[in-house]
């Protein structure tokens, strides 16, 4: 998944020029992708990766009533594994964010950089003061509407589901944001990839998707998010700093024990969350899970609700995004204990 990069100005100068050249360099380096198809010269499979990028591009406003502009007609070869690095932080014994907030997307869970020895650097002054960190990579980004968003190369890497799938999230983004909602704006984003990408292999003879898995991505999920609780329970407890490092390491402990139980149990001989439970783990490392399903069933109600007619969809979530923020949770909070919801 897609973890986004704001770009827009904040307290620090020195960031928001970093931020604006490295827009500048994603534009500067952008290229036509009908030029690139029309061009003889152009690799084969670089060429047949792009024209499945426009015929899903053009299934999105089509069939999927998403935005249609100049968003992801165009290509940038970056010549570098990702776009950006997004730095996450936490208090030593605490699991929320320490929030970061800007004019346009409000406060969020991360701060994006282009380079990442900037994102290292950012991290190292963070982790100096005491707090837990981690880095995220970030294949690819929506800038909201305020630039024609392009196809990058690192969203090449991925299969032709998941680029797809990519162009509809991001391109959710542009018709429905709200400042600083991130659970909000990445459940609804992550419907709108589910169900279009749904509908985009229907149209296009291919068989549903195997649910395996996204049964094994939300069952590992799970077992992360009740850490992360099990962690802020603890941690609200006190004792001082010694007994709160205890608690803390014996928490992520007993969680590796709980996911090779659960991985033996359920899935056994598949061991893709291997790696990344081996590495160490802190409370920022916890932090971008849940953020894009939060509300996923919700979402999927109001689609039912509306007939599965993407504008009458998108007018109530649009009539959502305008609630103020209690006032939307409880709603959908109400969506998602709906027996009916279907999942």
């Amino acid at each position: 998944m897609a973890m986004g990069l704001v770009l827009c100005g904040c307290g620090s100068l020195r960031y928001y020029a970093h931020v604006a050249h490295g827009q500048g360099e994603l534009v500067l380096h952008r290229r036509s992708i009908a030029r690139m198809l029309r061009d003889p010269s152009t690799d084969p499979k670089l060429a047949a990766r792009l024209a499945l990028s426009q015929e899903a591009r053009r299934f999105a406003s089509r069939r999927l009533d998403l935005p249609d502009n100049r968003s992801y007609t165009r290509y940038v070869d970056l010549h570098r594994p990702y776009v950006a690095w997004n730095v996450f932080a936490t208090p030593r014994y605490s699991v929320d964010a320490l929030p970061q907030c800007f004019p346009i997307a409000g406060c969020v869970a991360y701060r994006g950089y282009f380079d990442q020895a900037r994102a290292q650097s950012a991290a190292g002054r963070l982790i100096a003061a005491g707090d837990d960190v981690w880095i995220g990579p970030v294949p690819a980004y929506s800038t909201l509407g305020w630039f024609a968003d392009p196809i990058l190369s690192s969203m090449l890497r991925w299969d032709d589901d998941e680029l797809a799938g990519t162009i509809f999230h991001e391109l959710a983004h542009q018709r429905i944001y709200v400042k600083g909602d991130t659970a909000f704006n990445e459940s609804f984003a992550s419907f709108v990839q589910a169900e279009g990408l749904r509908q985009w292999r229907s149209s296009r003879g291919l068989p549903a998707q195997d649910d395996r898995n996204q049964a094994i991505d939300d069952g590992f999920t799970g077992l992360v998010l009740d850490l992360r609780e099990r962690l802020r329970t603890r941690y609200a407890l006190g004792g001082g700093d010694a007994a709160l490092a205890a608690a803390k390491q014996a928490e992520i402990a007993a969680f590796r024990v709980r996911y090779a139980q659960w991985r033996d149990a359920h899935w056994p001989g598949e061991h893709r969350y291997d790696a990344w439970v081996a590495a160490p783990i802190n409370n920022a490392r916890l932090l971008p899970f849940g953020l894009y399903d939060r509300w996923l069933p919700a979402f999927a109600a109001l689609f039912r609700q509306a007939g599965r007619r993407w504008p009458a969809f998108y007018a109530q979530v649009c009539a959502l995004a305008k609630q103020p923020a209690a006032q939307r949770e409880a709603h959908l909070q109400a969506l998602q204990d709906d027996k009916a919801v279907a999942r």
